[in-house]
């Protein structure tokens, strides 16, 4: 995804937007209403008096603005029980909910267009067609906020709700995880372990503290196409940065040495690569599986909190973070097959062991203390060291023995620890 498209992605999930695109559709229909004379130019079968459409459409002004009114309130508290239930984190999923933002929408979209059709009404400028042709727009208002209303409710019976929240975050971050299969390393060469890059290579370095949201890898390979330069990034999303931060660097640079204008386009070159790495206040979800986990992560440590004591949801959240690293296990063995796309382009792969340090570590050092999400983290984590690579299962048995490790020094029941260690010892 480009820079432009993951820029464009960003706005379409604001509600401004969409609430303005639909409100300049409903100004659209009550002005357009005003040329049916033009389409229509014989008098039509029958006619409707001003009065009754400017009480349809007092109506529905009046009653829209009280609804959503009550939905933005809805919607506030929704985003409170999250951040106070939940985590903060979050949050930004329900601001994202597709649903609300359309009902809003909707309803906003409604009181607009009965207000433009009131004021365009009483200024006298709809014929006996236009009033026939508003009406019917009127009506079709009316069936679409009802229809609305009616998947509305629905929905508020689930909106930030603790379930309903973590299958929010667990379904983006499975989607950041299939995009990162289909794409290993973002489309570029595997960089799993640190190498030493010659002293005179440029480095890209970043211009402003922040998290890592966004790397426009097409770019990027397009710049080293230009400098016929391999580039070796230095940072992946999520990665916090600081001002002169390497964000990359430019290998086997072949340009001519005291050639002014060839080190102009050298710069403005590494001017592009530096734009192609989106910073931002905050980590997305979007290109950093890592992010969801650690989300997930810290759903079951407010759960276990004293203030919460929900043990059962820190248990559903231990099998949620198993289905996505097995799925994370099942595709790592089949990336090498997937060809390379920014062959010049050459990418940190993610850390095994990070990922299941997101997952579970919070987990297991704030329920060491409770059996019965402990003996969940080790059937998971049995589970997990009996899939992927030599090192998924060894990050997965590293993960088991400091669980165990602080459950010990945690736990007061010696049966409790006795019950543990027979599970973790027992054959799988």
């Amino acid at each position: 995804m480009s820079r432009w498209q993951w820029i464009f992605r960003q706005l379409a999930r604001r509600l401004w937007l969409r609430a303005t695109l639909i409100g300049a559709l409903g100004v659209g229909a009550a002005v357009l209403a005003t040329l049916a004379e033009r389409f229509f130019p014989e008098p039509l079968a029958f006619d409707m008096g001003a009065d009754a459409v400017d009480s349809i459409l007092s109506i529905i002004a009046s009653s829209m603005l009280a609804v959503t009114t009550f939905s933005i309130s809805v919607m506030t508290s929704a985003f409170g029980a999250a951040t106070s239930n939940v985590t903060p984190r979050a949050t930004k999923l329900l601001m994202q909910d597709r649903t609300t933002q359309n009902v809003l929408s909707t309803f906003i979209g409604s009181f607009i267009f009965s207000i433009v059709g009131i004021i365009v009404l009483k200024a006298g400028a709809y014929g006996p067609q236009g009033r026939v042709v508003l009406f019917i727009v009127t009506i079709a208002v009316i069936m679409l906020v009802v229809g609305t209303l009616m998947g509305w409710i629905d929905h508020l019976t689930r909106l930030g709700r603790v379930g309903e929240t973590t299958e929010r975050v667990e379904a983006v971050t499975l989607s950041a995880i299939n995009s990162r299969l289909t794409h290993p390393c973002l489309g570029g060469v595997p960089l799993r372990s640190k190498i030493a890059l010659p002293e005179t290579s440029p480095a890209v370095r970043a211009e402003a503290t922040g998290y890592v949201e966004h790397i426009d890898v097409a770019e990027i390979a397009d710049c080293a196409e230009m400098l016929d330069s391999d580039i070796f990034l230095a940072v992946v999303p999520g990665a916090f940065v600081y001002p002169d931060t390497p964000l990359a660097h430019v290998v086997d640079r072949k340009a001519s040495e005291g050639d002014e204008d060839d080190e102009d386009a050298f710069e403005a070159a590494l001017d592009r690569v530096r734009r192609a790495v989106s910073i931002g206040h905050e980590r997305s979800f979007d290109q950093d599986p890592r992010f969801g986990l650690a989300v997930l992560s810290e759903i079951a440590m407010r759960a276990l909190s004293p203030a919460v004591n929900d043990p059962g949801t820190a248990i559903d959240v231990i099998g949620r973070c198993a289905r996505l690293l097995i799925l994370w296990a099942e595709g790592e063995t089949k990336a090498e097959e997937i060809e390379v796309r920014y062959p010049r382009v050459h990418v940190p792969a993610l850390d095994t062991a990070d990922l299941f340090d997101d997952a579970f570590r919070l987990v297991a050092r704030d329920g060491a203390r409770q059996i019965e999400v402990q003996m969940r983290l080790q059937k998971a984590l049995r589970a997990l060291s009996q899939v992927g690579d030599t090192a998924f299962r060894e990050a997965a048995r590293h993960q088991s023995r400091l669980a165990l490790e602080r459950a010990e020094t945690e736990m007061t029941m010696d049966a409790d620890k006795e019950m543990l260690r027979a599970m973790v010892n027992s054959p799988p």
